[in-house]
This record gives C-alpha cells, sequence and structure tokens, in this order.
C-alpha cells in the first residue's frame, strides 16, 4: 500500500545511503500513524538487499514482547496475544549477541526498534552501548513518537529523520485504497479528525469513531453542566476499549483540542491548553498504570468539558 508524505523522507534517505559514509544509527521521528514502521521496514530491505514480502536473516525488529509466557505461548500457537508495556534489556541483550557474529548473507545488517520511546531504562542504557561502538556494516533504525522521551545521549549519536503531517487530500487518496469498504463522509471526517496521521485516519474508520468525534466536539464546545454528554461519550467509547481503541481515543481528544485552540484567545485559550496538557499527561500515564477503563473515559470526558469552562458569547 502506498504511504503518504513519505516522498522527502526517501530522497533523504537515499542521498545518505549513495554517500561515502553513511550514518550508523537514525531516528525516524513524527507523530504516531505516519507510517514511520513501515519506512523502517523498507529502509532495512533497502541495506541488505531483501524483497519485500520476504524474511531476511539480516533484519532483526525488536518491538513489544507478549506480556508473559502464557501469551508467548499464544503466540507460538499463532493466536492473538497481549503485549508487554515495554521493550525489555534481554530483547536488547539478545540483539548484541546477535551482532557478535558477521551478518548471514552479505555485508551489512539492520536493526529495526519500534518504538524506540518504549524501551526500559536499562535496556536503553544497553542500546547506547552499540550506538557507541557499532559493529561494521550494522545500522540502526529507532522508530520514535516522541524523541523527547529517547535518552539524549542516544538522540546525540543518532541521525534524525523527519515525518512531517500529511495533507488531507493525501490521507483521503489513502484512505480509498486501504478502506475502499468507507463511504466518503467516513473519510472525510475520518481525515479531518486525524492530524495529519494517515493512520490515525485509518483507526477513525475502523474503530467507528466518528459518533466519539462528535460527542467531544460538543463537549469542547458547550461543556456538560448535567454531566448528560460525559456519560453518552463514556457509552460510545464502550465498556472495555481495548489499548488499540484507548490509543485511538486519545489521539482524536488531542486532536480536537488542538483544533479547538486554532482562533481562541484569552480565557478560552488558556483553559483550551490547560485541558490539552492535562489530557497529554493522561496519555501518557495510562499504560503505565492499570487505570478501569470507565475512569478513563470519564476523565477524558471531563477534560473536554473543562475546555469549554470559560467561553464566553462571542467565543461560542
Amino acid at each position: 500500500m502506498t504511504q503518504p508524505g513519505h516522498e522527502a523522507a526517501w530522497r533523504e534517505w537515499n542521498a545518505a545511503r549513495s554517500g561515502a559514509r553513511m550514518h550508523h544509527a537514525w531516528i525516524l521521528a513524527g507523530k504516531q500513524g505516519l507510517g514511520k514502521r513501515a519506512f523502517a521496514n523498507a529502509a532495512a530491505r533497502s541495506l541488505v538487499g531483501a524483497e519485500e514480502g520476504t524474511q531476511h536473516p539480516d533484519i532483526l525488529t525488536l518491538t513489544h514482547p507478549p506480556k508473559d509466557d502464557k501469551e508467548d505461548r499464544k503466540r507460538a500457537d499463532g493466536k492473538p496475544y497481549e503485549r508487554a508495556r515495554s521493550i525489555r534489556i534481554a530483547q536488547i541483550r539478545e540483539m548484541q549477541r546477535r551482532l557478535a557474529t558477521r551478518p548471514t548473507l552479505g555485508e551489512r545488517r539492520a536493526i529495526v526498534i519500534d518504538p524506540a520511546d518504549d524501551l526500559e531504562r536499562n535496556a536503553a542504557n544497553a542500546l547506547l552501548k552499540s550506538l557507541e561502538e557499532p559493529p561494521q556494516g550494522t545500522f540502526f533504525l529507532l522508530v520514535s513518537h516522541r524523541p523527547a522521551r529517547l535518552l539524549p545521549t542516544i538522540r546525540s549519536r543518532c541521525r534524525i529523520l523527519r515525518f512531517a503531517p500529511v495533507g488531507e487530500d493525501a490521507i483521503l487518496a489513502f484512505l480509498a485504497e486501504a478502506a475502499p469498504q468507507s463511504d466518503e463522509a467516513a473519510r472525510r471526517a475520518a481525515a479531518a479528525g486525524a492530524g495529519g496521521s494517515p493512520g490515525a485516519a485509518l483507526t477513525f474508520i475502523e474503530q467507528e469513531l466518528a459518533p466519539v468525534e462528535e460527542l467531544m466536539r460538543c463537549l469542547v464546545r458547550e461543556g456538560d453542566r448535567d454531566f448528560a454528554l460525559r456519560g453518552r461519550l463514556v457509552d460510545a467509547i464502550g465498556n472495555r476499549p481495548d489499548r488499540t481503541r484507548l490509543q485511538a481515543i486519545f489521539d482524536l481528544s488531542r486532536n480536537v483540542l488542538r483544533d479547538e485552540a486554532v482562533g481562541a484567545q484569552g480565557p478560552t485559550l488558556a483553559a483550551v491548553a490547560d485541558a490539552h496538557a492535562a489530557m497529554v499527561a493522561l496519555a501518557a500515564q495510562a499504560p503505565t498504570y492499570n487505570f478501569d477503563p470507565g475512569f478513563l473515559s470519564t476523565e477524558i470526558g471531563g477534560l473536554l468539558a473543562s475546555a469549554a469552562g470559560h467561553r464566553s458569547t462571542a467565543d461560542v
């Protein structure tokens, strides 16, 4: 599937590959849903000469492992399994053991870490040693949605390849290919609410988030003095949303608040900014703490409603 918005990144990557000495470590930086993982996989294939759709022994991918032994057995059986919240030091150690040997089929090896933001602290420190003294022919591709979360020492040893938000027209073209079963109205709503992220737009359609977005925008613009809108939002989100749906809900809520900040002034702008900052903090805490899904849905609704708390008649 064609990934929109990668043209500039490919130009920079290909120029580096054709240079005399290519940098050994790269951070692919940009908001979630811009296709950085797909780019990392394709870039890794370009380094080792692998064909698309094939597995190559000189491409190593580190991502969230199964949560525990039970989930690992599910993975081995080809069943859906729950993933751990972080990339662990044992995975880095295993990767480093592989780096002690030569590449299997050629002179190059690619390491993809997705997302590098979720490395455990000890894992990040261990990775740093490999970045400081990389084996010959080894290249690191670190997918990062929030580069500021990476250790400064890791950032300083990597070249940053930035991925910018994608325009709505490009997202609409992407959705027409990726979700042909959806109607045009749904695709337009998804593109408008995605904040420039094709992946978020596709999730918007797959998770059927149009009713959720409508309620969110009502909360931000009208408030919710009788708690009725918040109750409807909790129902629309669902009793037990999985991690993918919750992440999409958080992304959508932040996009709604960002949209509302455009053109706002004075106390209204301050209220929207405060709500956005609190939403970012809640989204960061959610994977770490075992929050009840109903509590999270209620908190999200409360923060959205708080953005309307200082509106004057002239703002509405």
